[in-house]
């Protein structure tokens, strides 16, 4: 197992209700909050109201910043930080999914930032101090609600990039799985695609030696096989909402990654296919997995590969190897086809066309991944065989 410092500093309310700690949160950080959401389903649900409402009853004044889109845009975090400026805002509150979060999180970045809000996205060793962000989570997907990172789009030059810094971890997270019961199907396959996502690009390691991530991660796998298509069937069922939640908020908060080598080489494929079509991220990610584990697979990854299939799916360990491991990216795929995700690039509109200026765009800073080092022909080969 690698060095590590352990850090995990968001505070965490979880379960029905909890909307009840809002004030008496907000005003440890001050009485100016800048509420940002996406498209109004907070309004449709009635979540909006209440926080207004508690807002209006503790004397606590707040500004608005709607319509985040689904890939955040620098654009939003632009307009997002003016506000804070010319109101002089004390904290961030975001309610919502992933995007809305992470929009958050470069707005309160970019505050105490004098140039453009793009350079702390190129370059996040140019944060130096974030606005307090705190959430109220609305859908399970990107584990953004408990971890320090935030993923931009800007369209205006094709790109969609990560940027991270210890300030941008919120304060403190509501998750109240009612919040999510209106979340449609198609978003909630998609975000149970994610969070596993988030769980494979630090489960295949070459860290072998960290036993208890790993059987961690494979439980949080097996609970998202579990849950999320009895959340699709039953959008209410709190059980499967509120594991699909904690669940999301584990994959990606440092948990299952301390102490091991990591992944993320989906991802960066990924973000250059949201960059450039605006597709769902979730969606990208369970089109692109299977095919990046068949892609990986070799006599240095095939035993990785092998225990994939006998903690997570339940195979039997006997016989060749190679079967086995197949027989996993097999279940992999198969478990996306029932959560009713497409399973080819040209299903969304996505063709030949870019492919080649998307892999030299994923690998700018040389090759991605570490379990399989991808270069930028290893990337072109992975996104025709998804076509």
């Amino acid at each position: 197992m690698l060095n590590f410092n352990y850090s995990i500093q968001t505070k965490i309310f979880f379960g029905k209700g909890k909307i009840d700690v809002l004030a008496d949160n907000i005003k440890k950080y001050g009485s100016k909050v800048l509420l940002v959401y996406g498209g109004g389903s907070i309004k449709k649900s009635g979540l909006f109201d209440k926080i207004t409402d508690i807002f209006n009853k503790n004397d606590i004044k707040f500004f608005e910043l709607s319509g985040v889109e689904p890939n955040p845009r620098i654009t939003s975090v632009r307009k997002g930080i003016e506000i804070c400026r010319e109101n002089n805002v004390d904290i961030i509150l975001a309610v919502g999914g992933g995007s809305v979060i992470d929009c958050s999180k470069a707005i309160g970045a970019g505050y105490y930032y004098k140039g453009d809000a793009w350079d702390i996205v190129l370059d996040s060793r140019k944060i130096t101090k974030v606005l307090p962000i705190a959430t109220i989570l609305t859908l399970a997907a990107t584990g953004s609600e408990m971890d320090s990172g935030a993923v931009i789009s800007n369209l205006e030059t094709n790109q969609k990039l990560p940027t991270f810094n210890e300030g941008m971890a919120p304060k403190f997270s509501i998750l109240d799985p009612t919040n999510t019961f209106s979340v449609p199907k198609n978003q909630t396959a998609a975000g149970t695609a994610d969070i596993m996502s988030h769980i494979f690009e630090v489960y295949f390691s070459n860290t072998n030696e960290a036993y208890m991530q790993n059987r961690m991660a494979e439980a949080l796998l097996k609970t998202c096989i579990n849950y999320g298509q009895k959340a699709m069937a039953d959008p209410t069922n709190y059980e499967a909402r509120s594991n699909l939640m904690w669940t999301s908020s584990l994959a990606i908060n440092g948990l299952l990654s301390y102490g091991k080598e990591t992944e993320w080489s989906v991802h960066a494929m990924e973000h250059e296919l949201s960059a450039f079509y605006d597709i769902t991220h979730g969606v990208g990610l369970a089109i692109l997995t299977p095919h990046w584990m068949e892609y990986a697979l070799n006599d240095k990854t095939v035993d990785k590969f092998v225990e994939y299939g006998v903690n997570v799916w339940g195979l039997e360990l006997s016989g060749d190897k190679y079967e086995i491991a197949r027989n996993a990216i097999k279940r992999t795929r198969e478990h996306f086809v029932k959560l009713g995700i497409p399973t080819s690039l040209k299903s969304i509109g996505i063709n030949e066309e870019k492919l080649e200026t998307m892999a030299k765009q994923a690998t700018a800073r040389g090759k991605i991944g570490s379990f399989k080092p991808l270069d930028a022909n290893d990337v072109i080969n992975i996104y025709r065989s998804s076509l």
